[in-house]
């Protein structure tokens, strides 16, 4: 029966996730077919260098960023939550897809992306989108500007055409391989990038519709060909330097796997995919804002999820919704999904038809390029801002940062969270206090008290703790201890939980031996102002059977004339 459950409960949730294309189809006019177009051709020539870009930064070949693209923006758009959402690969991924390749090779990489996307399927099926938005700020802020500033490191070899003899993985050691070859920095290369830099600054002034990085390129790639033709310069190195170009889209095939290998993986299939639903959801969100519309979060996160299974079988790094590309939808007329189809269509077109004119690319341009992707990842002005929050915030704001600068994007969220999750918990125990009421209750401060009494006199030999906020292993040995600080023992203790919204396994622990110690004390418990949800856990937890259904009162009226009952102070 369990099993038919579950399966029943998938079929549910199955039939409930509808894309958005269904929805905008329905009243689909030629107006805003050739609305969508224009935008769906625009973004694809935007997103070509930065496709090209994020791939070379990732390890991989340019046709693989272009792939990535191709597949996973048609996916997103045919199967999302979002009518404008632009999908592919992203800055965000560079580091974590990097680590994976030097680490595990290609293969691995392909491994990791599939399992990414098997758990993002997972989160969206189980409706598990909303619970990305409970990450605290600090973390998305501090491992957002850690990744920018590890993209800029990796650009300065391209930026300034050093010829270093070797290139750490890691922070420290890149930094120190620069300087050691900065001698052989090439003036030429350098002129492109910073030239690239000031076209991307400039072109909005310009106009706000050619993408100031494809003028860049342009640009950067002509008085390259010139200077190599007619100025004998061959020191710019290019994309065909490097790699070559292959024109076409690759034939799908599974990658050979096995269990140890994917258990290696694991936690990088974990980052790639929180890190791909916060930036699919943060990218919706933005979006819902300029349009005026609302996404589906758990139908975005299946589509991404089905988008990160598929792109790898081609060779692709992992994707998720790119919030400069959507954007660029959205200012241009893209009203509904045709428009992200069609990005993907143009962009399939380029690199059939055009593919082998990328190989003239400077590579000082894309990292022209991919710098100013840095500086507007890297939030500097809220990273300042985040800095005068209280420390706790600091604290875990730049310890995200620096573990993602230093040593891995995946301990730095593993560790992020950790111990922003302490802190909510201090926080939250910081919260809920505990009092003695020793004399006498005001009937007109309580909610569980009956107002036509002017006074409620607590009896002698009674005892009443007032607690107030969440009953949870942050506060239940804090009870304890409260209890044991009270010198006289009485007869009878009243504990008023009228202001606890929940109790967990540690706070019901707590209070189960404190009834089983009392008892041996000879000491009666009677609980006051239990709410239906802690009176729920209690009773399936056979608390009941402990302490008795009679000293279970629903106010504290209840409590006291039960409290004199067995005192013997019971009013005639």
């Amino acid at each position: 029966m369990p099993l038919v459950r579950f399966i029943q409960t998938l079929h549910m949730n199955a039939f409930e996730f509808r894309p958005k294309l269904l929805q905008t189809l329905r009243h689909y006019d030629r107006k805003t077919f050739l609305s969508d177009l224009l935008a769906g051709v625009i973004v694809g020539i935007v997103a070509l260098p930065l496709a090209i870009a994020f791939g070379i930064a990732s390890g991989v070949s340019p046709e693989v960023g272009i792939t990535t693209a191709i597949v996973a923006g048609f996916l997103v758009s045919l199967l999302g939550g979002s009518k404008v959402q632009i999908g592919g690969p992203t800055g965000a991924f560079i580091v974590i897809v990097y680590g994976i390749i030097q680490q595990y090779g290609q293969n691995g990489l392909i491994v990791a992306t599939l399992l990414a996307g098997a758990l993002l399927i997972m989160l969206g099926l189980f409706k598990l989108g909303t619970i990305i938005k409970y990450i605290p700020y600090p973390i998305i802020v501090g491992f957002t500007s850690g990744i920018a500033v590890t993209i800029f490191t990796t650009q300065v070899k391209d930026l300034l055409g050093l010829q270093p003899a070797d290139v750490p993985a890691d922070f420290l050691g890149k930094w120190a391989a620069y300087f050691r070859a900065l001698p052989t920095w090439d003036p030429w290369s350098a002129c492109i990038a910073v030239g690239s830099i000031l076209i991307i600054a400039l072109a909005p002034r310009l106009s706000r519709r050619i993408p100031g990085s494809l003028l860049a390129i342009v640009a950067a790639t002509v008085a390259a060909w010139l200077l190599r033709e007619y100025a004998g310069v061959q020191s710019i190195e290019t994309i065909g330097d490097r790699f070559v170009i292959n024109p076409s889209l690759p034939e799908a095939e599974i990658p050979p796997m096995s269990w140890e290998m994917v258990q290696g993986l694991l936690p990088a299939a974990l980052t790639i995919a929180v890190l791909g639903a916060i930036e699919s959801l943060l990218s919706a969100t933005v979006a819902d804002g300029m349009i005026g519309d609302k996404h589906n979060s758990n139908q975005e996160l299946m589509a991404q999820g089905v988008a990160n299974l598929i792109t790898p079988l081609f060779g692709g790094i992992p994707a998720t919704g790119a919030i400069a590309r959507t954007m660029t939808n959205i200012n241009n007329g893209g009203r509904t999904p045709v428009a992200g189809l069609v990005h993907a269509v143009v962009l399939l077109l380029i690199l059939l038809c055009l593919g082998s004119l990328t190989s003239l690319i400077p590579m000082a341009c894309l990292a022209g390029v991919l710098a100013v992707v840095a500086y507007n990842m890297s939030e500097w002005r809220t990273f300042r801002l985040l800095l005068k929050n209280p420390k706790s915030d600091v604290a875990v704001l730049l310890i995200t940062f620096f573990l993602t600068v230093l040593f891995d994007l995946t301990i730095a969220i593993e560790v992020g969270l950790v111990i922003a999750c302490l802190l909510f918990m201090r926080r939250v125990a910081e919260t809920t206090d505990i009092h003695v009421i020793t004399d006498e209750i005001d009937p007109a401060e309580d909610t569980d008290a009956l107002l036509h009494e002017e006074h409620l006199a607590v009896p002698d030999g009674v005892e009443v703790y007032e607690i107030n906020g969440p009953y949870f292993f942050g506060i239940a040995n804090r009870f304890e201890e409260q209890m044991a600080l009270m010198g006289d023992r009485p007869r009878v203790r009243i504990i008023r939980m009228r202001r606890v919204p929940f109790i967990d396994s540690t706070g019901l622990h707590n209070l189960t031996n404190l009834c089983l110690m009392s008892q041996k004390e000879g000491i009666t418990i009677i609980l006051s102002g239990v709410n239906e949800k802690v009176h729920a856990v209690l009773e399936r937890s056979g608390f009941y059977a402990l302490l008795g259904k009679e000293n279970i009162c629903s106010h504290i009226n209840l409590a006291l004339q039960r409290a004199r009952l067995l005192t013997g102070e019971a009013k005639s």
